[in-house]
């Protein structure tokens, strides 16, 4: 493994983009528009990617998918940017296998997710992702969203895995509880990676000594999610603070629905992807289709040039 230093020098400071997952309108895997959605990420100034994430759909894909999709990822990448795949599940034998998958196949770190649906209590927690860590000589990004698993991985739990395994050195929240996300920090020391997943957070996260963000507003607006960290890494606030203002309304409206439905709306419609989503997930209502039409059109012709020139 990469002397875990480095790879945190790497992705500090990162706009990671999860990348979204398309589909064609059969359903399967559209892999040519899987690689060309991450090399124009990686052109438009991302930092890194991860994929098999929320935004990527990972429920709806099979384990033998989400490999595909791994391996897939990494050799668009070709060694550009870090790549930090989402490998967990709430099945603990399926986290195992994909986490060792990703340190085969070369990644950077894995984000691995609280268990969904299961609601395992604090300590059961721990030994999850003890046992993941444990196992496998790779960095571990823990990722909390209590909105979508049903549970919140306390500060305590966290801190404690932290200092007992070497190989946990971040997390994403995707947690609205700005306390919660500044007592990581003050528990498990500064230098631990802490990044936004909450869109309006990711701005505020850098102020308290936050290492970036994974944000799925990236998927459609990566130029600008990045350029915020760029102007926050350089010391320029007054631009970092513009952009997250400029990025608000887009923030908003690409969480009217469930995510990824909304990003992926709207990627279709700057002709990116196929919007298609695999049941039980559908597009949004036409309400909402309607809302993002107008915010991207609010953009100019900023964001559709960006679409198109790269």
């Amino acid at each position: 493994m990469e002397n875990i230093d480095a790879v945190k020098q790497r992705i500090r400071g990162a706009s990671v983009v999860p990348v979204i997952t398309p589909f064609h309108e059969s359903g399967s895997i559209d892999f040519d528009a899987l690689k060309n959605m991450i090399d124009w990420q990686i052109k438009s100034g991302s930092h890194a990617i991860s994929v098999t994430g929320t935004s990527g759909e990972p429920s709806s894909l099979t384990t033998e998918e989400r490999v595909q999709v791994m391996e897939t990822a990494i050799k668009a990448i070709d060694g550009r940017v870090p790549f930090l795949p989402g490998t967990g599940s709430t099945n603990h034998d399926e986290t195992m296998y994909l986490t060792k998958k990703a340190y085969e196949i070369g990644a950077d770190a894995a984000l691995v997710i609280v268990p969904y649906y299961n609601k395992p209590n604090q300590e059961a927690l721990f030994k999850h992702y003890k046992t993941v860590a444990d196992s496998v000589d790779l960095p571990i990004i823990v990722y909390n969203i209590p909105g979508r698993t049903a549970v919140n991985l306390h500060v305590d739990t966290l801190a404690k895995l932290s200092q007992e395994c070497p190989n946990i050195i971040g997390v994403k929240e995707s947690n609205k509880d700005f306390e919660h996300v500044n007592r990581v920090l003050l528990k498990c020391g500064r230098d631990f990676l802490l990044y936004s997943g909450i869109e309006l957070l990711c701005y505020p996260m850098l102020a308290i000594g936050g290492a970036g963000s994974i944000s799925a507003t990236a998927n459609v607006a990566p130029t600008k999610v990045a350029e915020m960290h760029n102007a926050w890494n350089e010391g320029d606030i007054k631009r970092a603070q513009d952009l997250h203002y400029d990025l608000m309304p887009l923030n908003d409206v690409l969480f009217k629905d469930t995510n990824p439905a909304p990003a992926k709306a709207a990627l279709g419609m700057l002709g990116k992807i196929n919007p298609t989503l695999r049941m039980p997930m559908d597009v949004p209502p036409k309400e909402v289709q309607d809302e993002i039409k107008s915010v991207l059109d609010s953009y100019g012709s900023e964001l559709k040039d960006a679409a198109a020139n790269k």
